[in-house]
């Protein structure tokens, strides 16, 4: 297996590392005035939409701790959601309820100012604000029971409570919280793409894609991307380097009934509901009644998505799972391997390779290979996270008993290793599946009508104002999108059965 891993880990750091050196050959860093723009609003929007996410997540992380009321499991697993959502149907949905023809437009009797800066901290709260809540989560979970009882023993008030029992949590989690949400949000294309207004609400991706599709300035899309893939950089490496100290341990008995501030606590919880839940129920309302005349390119553009993103689902896991047995054995090269994506967005691995192949093949021919390569790079990180701590438990478990009855090789792999992990690995296959479904990165630069995939298509009828087709379509898209998810992650649950 170590074999297999140094050759994975070789090839990821190759379809990595060949379209960045190709940007940096191609690129003279011949900026422009407006690139600082770009990149100012790139960080600006970024770091906003981390500090908003993550103060609205404090308060509603601590309620859905605080409190117990039917429903509170399905919420918590509904908090993951907007991570499997393709981003151009949950944009979408965002332009139905609070567009200029939206329903709150409607119902005040004026537009609201949605495209710009607005617009896009609107639609990366949304995303964001659940991974946030779910972070928060954690460390509202690891805080010691005994912590709460004693607080609540004292009588201690609110604030003190605050101050003495969660902050120190806070102190730990909360940084960690904001880096995450800072490094999505550097690569949010799709929503500059819809809600971006113009050369004042362009970011450095969006910049990318109208070098290289309007003004067909390859050196130009190349020098962004660099800044692009540098800026990337230096966000991952803060966030490997940010350690999380833990709060203190505890004996693990169930925290006391909170009595006060239920009334505070049910209005967060009700609010926060009701903004994740608007443009779910936009995208249904509007989508079902357009199910029966959806445009004849829908079908076809699905079924391109529904196999580019089985394609790139089996190679993440592919690639991931060797790396992952390796990393678990203390190989800090398999890590970081599996890592190595991050430093850049499928656009910009997109626009490298764009460049390398130009002048060996038309790029539409090659739209659908090189996006299944894409995606399972920007899926690897997540379905390694996933996998690295139920292969650590594996080695700890069976390992010693694997040696000793000289299970080796591929028996050891077909009797051990992938019964144990099936769970884990059907999991990450459906999130990979999922993520693959809904990306309008890299064959946005790559695609014409005849290889376009479903989000793709939809953004196209939403630019020509064909907000019904485009919901219909939304609607078509976002049902593949959880089928996969959940046919994997069930198929995963009956293995480890």
């Amino acid at each position: 297996m170590a074999s297999g891993a140094r050759a994975v880990s070789l090839a990821v750091a190759g379809l990595v590392a060949a379209p960045l050196a190709a940007l940096a050959l191609q690129s003279g860093l011949t900026l422009r005035a407006a690139d600082g723009a770009a990149l100012r609003f790139t960080v600006t929007q970024a770091a906003l939409s981390a500090l908003i996410s993550c103060a609205l997540a404090v308060p509603l992380a601590r309620a859905l701790m605080r409190r117990r009321f039917p429903g509170r499991g399905l919420l918590l697993t509904a908090l993951g959601a907007p991570f499997l959502l393709p981003t151009v149907v949950a944009v979408l949905g965002i332009i139905t309820v609070y567009g200029r023809s939206g329903w709150f437009s409607t119902a005040q009797g004026q537009p609201l100012p949605l495209y710009g800066l607005t617009g896009v901290l609107l639609a990366n709260v949304f995303f964001n604000l659940s991974l946030a809540t779910r972070i928060l989560c954690q460390g509202w979970h690891r805080i010691p029971s005994e912590h709460l009882r004693l607080a609540a023993s004292l009588n201690l008030p609110p604030w003190s409570r605050f101050r003495h029992v969660e902050a120190p949590m806070l102190r730990a989690f909360l940084p960690g919280a904001l880096l995450a949400v800072f490094l999505i949000c550097l690569n949010s294309f799709v929503i500059a793409l819809t809600l971006g207004g113009g050369p004042g609400a362009t970011t450095v991706e969006l910049a990318i894609y109208q070098a290289l599709r309007f003004d067909f300035d390859p050196g130009h899309a190349a020098a962004l991307a660099m800044v692009q893939a540098g800026l990337a950089s230096v966000a991952v490496l803060v966030a490997a380097r940010f350690a999380l100290p833990e709060p203190g341990a505890g004996l693990d008995l169930p925290a006391p009934p909170q009595r006060q501030g239920r009334l505070v606590d049910g209005l967060v919880i009700g609010a926060a509901s009701v903004f994740l839940a608007l443009p779910l129920a936009a995208v249904l309302i509007e989508g079902l009644p357009a199910l029966a005349s959806l445009p004849a390119q829908v079908w076809p553009a699905a079924g391109r998505s529904v196999a580019t993103a089985l394609a790139s689902a089996a190679l993440a896991v592919l690639a991931a799972l060797p790396l992952s047995l390796a990393a678990a054995r203390g190989s800090r090269w398999a890590e970081l391997s599996a890592m190595w994506p991050m430093v850049a967005s499928g656009l910009v691995l997109g626009t490298g390779w764009f460049l390398i192949l130009r002048p060996l093949v038309r790029p539409e021919e090659v739209a659908l290979p090189v996006t299944m390569l894409a995606n399972a790079l920007m899926a690897l990180p997540f379905v390694t996270r996933m996998l690295l701590p139920e292969v650590r438990r594996l080695l700890l478990d069976y390992d010693r008993l694997a040696r000793a009855l000289g299970l080796r090789g591929l028996a050891r792999l077909r009797y051990l290793t992938l019964p144990r992990l099936s769970r884990p690995l059907g999991l990450g296959a459906g999130i990979a599946a999922a993520l693959s479904m809904g990306d309008l990165g890299t064959i946005a630069l790559f695609a014409d009508q005849t290889q376009a995939t479903l989000p793709l298509v939809i953004q196209r009828l939403a630019g020509a104002y064909r907000m019904e087709a485009a919901a219909g379509a939304a609607l078509v898209l976002v049902t593949l999108s959880f089928a996969l998810f959940a046919l994997f992650d069930l198929g995963g649950r009956h293995g480890a059965k």
